[in-house]
């Protein structure tokens, strides 16, 4: 055990949490989140959601923690400790594969969020037409200056804070920027919900039409729990295993998990009441933030500050992600090929830039270039969101379920037995049994099978 002793840990409980929870909340929930909320009919998605999150979510978030800090390695190096000389180690090279891939094409909207908050403080949003402002997110996304330099700025913002390292980079950065995120957030809301008509809003996103629920709702929200909560491309095993000994598992997951669900709601309350408002439809998709949004605030007194300070919040969301995606990788090149934190941090940044290019570029000179229909942007987004995550998370379920012994994962999870956990048999059946099938069942789904299967019947 003695190359454990000189691995770095978070400093203190707080910003275990906060450093956690920047690892889970991100543009998914800011984002993502409302926009699935508006496509699945509202409340009832929002319930659904809900209850995924508690009997899917939170399980799988201790099992990852419990990986992560059992191996004390990046994700790849977790398996090879606990299942040495075995093919189970390719799901940590699944993780780390995600986490990059999905940092090529994340880090491009990020640099998006910088460029709209250029663009409001300039007042360059002021006074414009809804389809003048589709017109100008279409003209600027598909240039090719402007979006690659935003995102090589966005890339090295995240690459600074990497390499001053675990306690003085993530965990410095994650308590300066979760508290203006929370706070940001509480204010937008405030606002939102001072609107006229915005109960419409709050009614859309609290009172549930259970009508509106089918099985594909269900499969959505299960889908969405997962991504809300960054499970199965290795940031929360990378990040628990920064966790000291003493760190209780099941709390950090609870707190994580409450805190990021916290989010997502209040990006709803933040979104619904001014889109209703204004009459505008919750639609889907990029436009929902960078045309609807700011359609909104431009309505509002003071626009230009709501803008500000709503792309403000954007880009802070999607830092603490862009970190912990950066994280996953660094610390495998870091480790797995013993070069020094900061060559693997540039080796990753390297990579990670050439994809952020390949994506920007394919709104423009490379939307001709399609791989299976989808332009490069899109082809990442799928490869990742829907087949990578999701096996992710069911071959984690199934390895802890069948090749961990329950006695070293209740020692783990109550630490050496100083901490109860009263359902764990319960928690040990859901893992092996119902969590892989669940999982089984998002992925057919994403994948669009669930629907060609329902039409064989």
């Amino acid at each position: 055990m003695s190359h454990h002793h000189n691995r770095a840990t978070f400093g203190s409980k707080i910003g275990v949490i906060l450093a956690t929870v920047g690892c889970a909340v991100g543009l998914g929930n800011i984002w993502r989140f409302p926009y699935m909320v508006g496509s699945n009919g509202g409340a009832a998605f929002l319930l659904i959601y809900i209850i995924c999150i508690i009997l899917l979510g939170l399980p799988v978030m201790i099992t990852e923690f419990f990986i992560g800090r059992h191996s004390r390695k990046n994700a790849a190096g977790a398996f090879k400790v606990m299942a040495p000389g075995t093919k189970w180690s390719l799901i940590g090279y699944n993780g780390v594969l995600a986490a990059f891939l999905i940092l090529g094409f994340y880090s491009v909207v990020a640099g998006w969020t910088l460029e709209y908050i250029m663009q409001a403080l300039d007042g360059s949003l002021t006074g414009k037409t809804a389809a003048e402002f589709k017109l100008d997110f279409e003209q600027f996304s598909s240039g090719i200056v402007r979006p690659i330099g935003w995102t090589i700025a966005f890339i090295a913002l995240t690459h600074i804070i990497i390499i001053s390292g675990v306690k003085e980079g993530i965990e410095r950065a994650s308590k300066i920027m979760m508290p203006m995120l929370f706070l940001i957030l509480i204010a937008l809301c405030i606002r939102s919900v001072t609107l006229p008509n915005a109960e419409k809003g709050l009614a859309f996103l609290f009172n549930p039409d259970f009508s509106k629920i089918s099985s594909s709702v269900v499969l959505s929200a299960m889908g969405q729990a997962f991504f809300s909560l960054s499970i199965g491309m290795g940031c929360l095993i990378t990040y628990s295993s920064y966790f000291k000994k003493d760190t209780k598992l099941q709390t950090t997951a609870l707190q994580v998990t409450v805190l990021d669900t916290l989010v997502a709601i209040l990006a709803g309350v933040m979104i619904f009441p001014a889109v209703f408002s204004f009459g505008i439809a919750p639609t889907a998709g990029p436009e929902l933030v960078f045309i609807t949004l700011p359609n909104v605030f431009e309505q509002l007194p003071f626009g230009w500050i709501w803008s500000t300070v709503f792309f403000v919040l954007l880009a802070l969301a999607a830092l603490t992600s862009t970190i912990s995606l950066h994280e996953v990788a660094t610390a495998y090149v870091h480790e797995e090929y013993h070069i020094s934190r900061k060559k693997a941090a540039w080796f990753v940044s390297g990579g990670v830039l050439t994809l952020g290019i390949l994506s920007s570029l394919s709104f423009s000179v490379l939307k001709e270039f399609t791989i299976g229909g989808l332009i490069f942007f899109d082809a990442l987004d799928y490869l990742t969101a829907k087949i990578m995550l999701p096996l992710g998370g069911m071959l984690i379920c199934i390895f802890v379920g069948t090749r961990v012994d329950r006695k070293i994962l209740k020692a783990e999870l109550t630490n050496e037995g100083t901490v109860p956990f009263h359902f764990f048999n319960t928690y040990a059946f859901f893992m092996k049994y119902i969590a892989p099938v669940a999982i089984g069942l998002i992925f057919l789904n994403e994948l669009g099978l669930i629907n060609r299967i329902i039409k064989l019947f």
